[in-house]
């Protein structure tokens, strides 16, 4: 006899498989309502959880060695093919997913999203024939939406996004906590003593996130200055690049004491106006980098998202899930403040 599906758990109990795979897990994120009903739905069937992939994983994550092999892909979605090496941010979510992907058991194959030798098809047909089960996209920055060329892809395989959440189509993701990551590089600004902290972002940048800076930004300056002359943020990144004129207006018109920004020639910029950081006006890199420790920021821990990627992937996997998602799952994972020199070190008397 045929053993019941997770498929048709979810079918019995009008859920998606994702959801089956939470509740019967116990996880909080699933409603007791819910959960009961899964719960009815797989006794229904006789359906059982595999218990021995379970254990095996258990038994991974607790000696952190591998005791298995497979492989899974590891797509560039960057413009450039070198970016897994060359770019200042990609490399650090994929050090994070070898070093998961190694844990588990993985291998990973690197491909290019946009080489144009490879449609989503062809692509389709190397994994099948190498036995990858999975695809983990990373190095998408400049937009959430991916090749149509590519849809088959997304069709046949489970894959995860690594750093935004796309659009078309809307795959599950695991990223920064940018929100959380804004509102607390405000909250440590205002115990150092700043009270006029501003923004300096590219509004295309914060789209593809869903705003969440700037949302972060607004209600930390809702919830320390009381909204009191809010200061709006700087969005003129690209003129300012040509010509930082336009900053030194706008420095002038708001009198910011501390920025936070993503952008390390910010620096260049105030050098421009006679202003040095932290004698005259405080920095704050909203993605701290390891290159350049003298700055203060949030460090966004991309190589624990990597991580985080190989672990839902790697779950997916197991869980039987293919193709696009009927509901998309993120993980995200909270950012830490580093100390640098950018920002005075003690609280300024007023």
């Amino acid at each position: 006899m045929e053993r019941p599906s997770m498929a048709q758990v979810a079918e019995l109990a009008g859920v998606s498989k994702n959801t089956v795979s939470l509740a019967l897990r116990g996880s909080p994120r699933i409603p007791v309502e819910t959960r009961e009903r899964v719960e009815a739905a797989a006794k229904a069937l006789g359906y059982q959880r595999n218990a021995a992939v379970g254990v095996l994983m258990a038994e991974l994550r607790r000696s952190g060695s591998a005791r298995f092999e497979a492989t899974l892909a590891l797509l560039n979605a960057n413009e450039d093919p070198e970016a897994f090496r060359k770019h200042p941010t990609v490399p650090v979510y994929v050090a994070g997913a070898r070093k998961r992907a190694a844990e588990l058991g993985y291998g990973l194959d690197e491909f290019w999203l946009h080489d144009p030798a490879i449609s989503g098809k062809r692509l389709a047909s190397i994994l099948r024939a190498r036995g990858i089960r999975g695809v983990l996209v990373v190095g998408l920055l400049q937009t959430n939406r991916l090749p149509e060329r590519m849809r088959s892809l997304w069709e046949e395989f489970p894959a995860v996004v690594t750093g935004v959440r796309t659009r078309s189509p809307e795959l599950s993701f695991a990223g920064s906590d940018q929100y959380s990551l804004a509102l607390k590089a405000y909250e440590q600004a205002w115990h150092l003593g700043y009270r006029r902290p501003a923004l300096v972002l590219d509004p295309v940048i914060d789209s593809l996130i869903d705003g969440r800076f700037t949302a972060g930004y607004l209600i930390g300056q809702q919830q320390w200055r009381g909204g009191e002359d809010p200061i709006p943020p700087f969005t003129r990144i690209a003129e300012a690049r040509k010509d930082p004129a336009c900053f030194h207006q706008w420095l002038k018109e708001t009198k910011p004491d501390v920025l936070f920004t993503l952008y390390h020639e910010v620096e260049r910029w105030l050098s421009a106006a006679n202003l040095k950081a932290p004698k005259d006006i405080g920095l704050i890199q909203y993605e701290w980098r390891s290159q350049r420790p003298h700055w203060a920021g949030m460090n966004q821990r991309n190589d624990l998202v990597g991580e985080a990627a190989v672990d839902l992937l790697v779950s997916m996997i197991h869980h039987g899930d293919q193709g696009v998602p009927e509901r998309a799952i993120a993980t995200q994972v909270s950012s830490q403040w580093v100390m640098g020199k950018t920002v005075r070190a003690t609280r300024k008397r007023r």
